[in-house]
């Protein structure tokens, strides 16, 4: 018995060791080849460098001379300004969304309850292309031109799906009593949401939001459908520029984000441990 136990802890443990390096060794291949300062071959080390961050940040380097791999900065703020905007303006309308639907499935009793819980988590399962395709055909069937404003539409469509399962989560821990106690002290139901509710789920609804916020900046394929010639977002711009070969300062700019949704998915994982 303690020789098969051993053997399948054993198993576990190099399953588990394989599926971290399958998962983080990519990832840490394209960070360290975003300091390679070989313009060519990116997969020869030729010497350290820092210059394709200081490309994408629009500084001038030797290489920039040298070469015609840099992409213009002009292109790539639009497209950084134009993931902020979708991601600020999807994470506020998702926010209010998700937890009110959130609010209003734990608080209320009606018909098809558990039906409609069921639908809040359809987005999220559903494959992305076909929700790309059927929001698609949604707006060039009701003649919506595509830009900015279809893209904010169809992030909504799935990322109140997120915040509402963070902040159901955080509701299924709260105590109830607590906003019995205050309405049986006279407090009217907003005064009941803000003073006890809001402080209580505060947590999740900011968890969530940051969760809504990563997903958005980060999101290509939903994104590649709907978006219009002038609104094109900072991962469809990077997918573009693969498609014309990887260039070196791919791999700064996905360095570069991948520390930011680690800073914004940390924040947020953060906010929804809290108990308090």
């Amino acid at each position: 018995m303690r020789r098969k136990m051993s053997w399948r802890n054993l198993f576990l443990s190099v399953y588990g060791w394989l599926f971290l390096v399958f998962i983080y060794v990519p990832i840490l291949l394209i960070t360290v080849f975003s300091f390679n300062s070989n313009p060519v071959n990116m997969m020869i080390w030729q010497g350290f460098t820092f210059d394709w961050y200081r490309t994408i940040f629009g500084f001038p380097t030797e290489l920039n001379e040298l070469t015609l791999y840099v992409e213009s900065t002009d292109q790539l703020y639009h497209a950084v300004l134009n993931s902020l905007t979708v991601a600020l303006i999807t994470t506020a309308v998702s926010t209010v969304l998700g937890t009110s639907v959130a609010l209003a499935v734990a608080r209320f009793r009606f018909r098809l309850k558990n039906f409609y819980r069921a639908l809040m988590f359809m987005p999220m399962i559903m494959p992305d292309i076909i929700l790309g395709i059927a929001l698609l055909i949604f707006f060039v069937s009701f003649g919506f031109g595509l830009g900015l404003h279809t893209i904010i539409i169809g992030h909504c469509t799935f990322l109140s799906s997120y915040v509402f399962i963070v902040v159901s989560a955080r509701i299924s821990d709260m105590d109830d009593s607590l906003e019995e106690a205050s309405a049986d002290l006279g407090a009217d139901g907003w005064t009941t949401f803000k003073r006890v509710t809001l402080p209580l789920i505060a947590p999740g609804v900011i968890g969530g939001a940051m969760l809504a916020f990563i997903i958005s900046m980060d999101d290509l394929v939903i994104t590649y459908f709907i978006s219009g010639v002038d609104s094109t977002t900072l991962p469809v711009h990077i997918y573009g520029m693969l498609r014309r070969g990887i260039k070196p300062e791919i791999n700064a700019i996905a360095t570069v984000m991948l520390a930011f949704s680690f800073i914004i998915a940390s924040v947020g994982l953060y906010m929804r441990s809290r108990k308090k």
